[in-house]
């Protein structure tokens, strides 16, 4: 029986994105977190860019093998593992979705920035950017979830940064981006799922938290 190991930081949104796929589909795994502060030659010698997530893949009877990057990991576990699809089976409309999860890992950057803006000026630059990426994906989102009532892995690569930003504005005590309420209603239908909750820590706030205060950013205060 193969034998999957994820390996991750407490905090780190792209691992989160595997362990939400893993759970969808029912796939048993083990996680094993790894300071990357003080990475241990192992993580090295299997990490090529020294960045998490990574999948140990160990199979009977077979050399273990290595996959790194989320949006790997993601397909491969489509392709091999049980449970729900989370793409759609006409070619032209994975693509497509395939296209959108790329489009996320923009998403992210511009959500950092506003979670990290240090003033007002800066928050409301910040903001507007990420409006207008999620009113793109709002134009072509079904609802409630990305795709309708069915989890896609779309909702996948989305659900980690939503985390991020609503625990941000909880932090500061207001919105930090407007967003419609069919945004509102995904954010908030993702944060609910069992998979997204449980793809983190219990203690991921506080450890989100000092994450953020170690690297030197400091979050707006509310007005």
């Amino acid at each position: 029986m193969t034998h999957l190991t994820l390996i991750s930081t407490q905090t780190c949104p792209y691992v989160q994105r595997a362990a939400i796929a893993l759970r969808e589909k029912g796939v048993a795994f083990e996680i094993q977190y790894v300071d990357l502060q003080n990475k241990p030659d192992w993580f090295l010698a299997i990490s090529p860019l020294g960045k998490v997530p990574v999948l140990r893949i160990d199979r009977p009877g077979e050399p273990e093998a290595i996959l790194f990057e989320s949006m790997v990991i993601l397909e491969y576990l489509e392709e091999t593992a049980d449970g729900p699809k989370l793409h759609p089976a006409d070619p032209l409309a994975k693509a497509r979705r395939r296209a959108w999860m790329e489009f996320g890992n923009a998403v992210m950057g511009d959500m950092r920035q506003v979670v990290q803006a240090g003033d007002d000026a800066a928050l409301a630059k910040a903001s507007a950017t990420l409006g207008a990426k999620l009113k793109r994906v709002e134009d072509e989102m079904v609802g409630p979830l990305f795709a309708g009532e069915a989890f896609c892995a779309v909702d996948a690569v989305f659900a980690p940064m939503f985390r991020e930003l609503d625990l941000a504005e909880r932090l500061n005590g207001r919105k930090l981006v407007d967003c419609s309420a069919k945004i509102m209603a995904w954010r908030e239908a993702l944060a609910e799922r069992p998979s997204v909750r449980q793809a983190v820590p219990t203690d991921f706030g506080d450890r989100y938290l000092a994450r953020m205060k170690e690297r030197g950013f400091r979050m707006v205060a509310a007005a």
